[in-house]
């Protein structure tokens, strides 16, 4: 049986209940799930192993990569540069970037970066991997690419470069690394463990990712196997040269090995935050309330941040889909703790999220990355934080 440390307060057993099952159950190999409730914890715990190799188990420092889920971190930090009146989220991206303009790009607004609406999921000549990791070069190419549709008739998921785009424009306007500003805005002030960029002395620290595969390999299976509802989603991963792979292949190679220190140093903002499921929350927490007398984000710019930009059906993912300006919003397929949740999931798990109706504010990392719909692990904690809010 895996020990589970941490604390729980009173009310808030099921969710306990549930990280324990998800180890017993669910095939959790090591990791943590914090909630705040009105800007203080009431539940933080952790256990497994962080390193199946050798042994090294799961402590309350452990760090953990979270890819996608690092998006809602540097939305946060944009929403920051606009609150304080330093960026415009419906200002042209070429007035902060000028180079962007190119390719009938130069009336597109910031919040369309933001909100998955600039038609930039993919790239024409992908980018060597080492040149990527540099920053610049990735950069360059975004700026000189054509829209794969016109920006702000479609939405589609830029689960690559999304990072690239919105760091782009924190580094113009606050001449810093999206990294070094998040670091200097974000982390300090509220004593975070959280990195974009990780430095070289944490690296012990982070857990090791373990991936397992879909028990339903969609790829391989007979047409007539696959449900009805996602054989136009499944069609569209089977082809090579569909949206849905050409924005997960922005680099050359495509994949990236998020387990090796080169990834994990680099600054890419939509997939390489690494930290704590504590300190996710406890952003998350401050945006939405006060946490230690520190508050991120006014009434006023979390309503923007927050409000629908774009839903429907997604051109990348192939399915529904609903975004604010950075954010993922509650849908039947990512139900959240109140219809007024937003937050952002990430590859093969990890999901952070705020919800101002009740005070709530949740973060679960993992270092076991399960794709598909066989993986209930966070699905299952959201369900008993649900259930101890009656």
């Amino acid at each position: 049986m895996t020990t589970i440390d941490g604390e729980v307060a009173a009310g808030f057993e099921p969710v306990r209940e549930a990280f324990a099952a998800n180890f017993a159950q669910h095939g959790d190999i090591g990791a943590a799930v914090c909630v705040y409730r009105d800007g203080r914890p009431v539940v933080d715990l952790w256990g497994g192993v962080a390193d199946p190799d050798s042994g090294r188990p799961w402590e309350r420092d452990t760090l953990q990569l979270v890819y996608s889920a690092t998006k809602g971190a540097t939305a946060a930090a944009a929403h920051l540069l606009a609150q304080r009146g330093e960026l415009d989220l419906d200002a042209p991206v070429a007035e902060y970037w000028p180079e962007f303009a190119a390719n009938g790009k130069a009336d597109v607004p910031v919040r369309w970066l933001l909100s998955h609406q600039a038609g930039l999921v993919a790239l024409d000549r992908p980018v060597p991997l080492a040149d990527a990791l540099a920053w610049q070069p990735m950069a360059d190419a975004l700026a000189s690419q054509r829209p794969q549709w016109a920006p702000g008739t479609a939405h589609g998921y830029h689960g690559r470069t999304f990072g690239w785009l919105v760091g782009e424009v924190i580094r113009r306007v606050s001449g810093r690394t999206p990294g070094r500003f998040f670091a200097d805005e974000i982390t300090v002030p509220l004593g975070l463990d959280f990195f974009i960029g990780l430095p070289a002395n944490e690296r012990t620290r982070v857990s090791r990712m373990v991936y397992r595969q879909p028990e339903t390999d969609f790829a391989t299976a007979p047409p007539e196997s696959i449900p009805e509802e996602l054989r136009e989603m499944v069609a569209a991963w089977r082809d090579p040269n569909s949206l849905s792979n050409r924005a997960f292949a922005v680099t050359d190679p495509s994949e990236m090995d998020f387990n090796s220190p080169e990834v994990q140093a680099a600054e890419i903002p939509s997939s390489n935050g690494i930290g704590t499921a504590r300190s996710l929350t406890r952003m998350y927490a401050a945006l939405i309330g006060e946490v230690d007398g520190v508050r991120l984000l006014t009434p006023e710019t979390l309503a923007s941040a927050t409000k629908e930009q774009a839903s429907g059906m997604d051109q990348v993912m192939v399915m529904p889909s609903r975004f604010s300006s950075g954010y993922m919003l509650s849908t039947e397929a990512t139900p959240l703790t109140g219809p007024n949740a937003f937050g952002h999931t990430g590859r093969g798990g990890s999901l952070a999220f705020a919800d101002p109706e009740h005070g709530i504010a949740f973060g679960f990392v993992m270092n076991h990355i399960i794709s598909g719909s066989d993986d209930v692990r966070a699905a299952s904690l959201v369900d008993a934080v649900r259930r101890s809010l009656t």
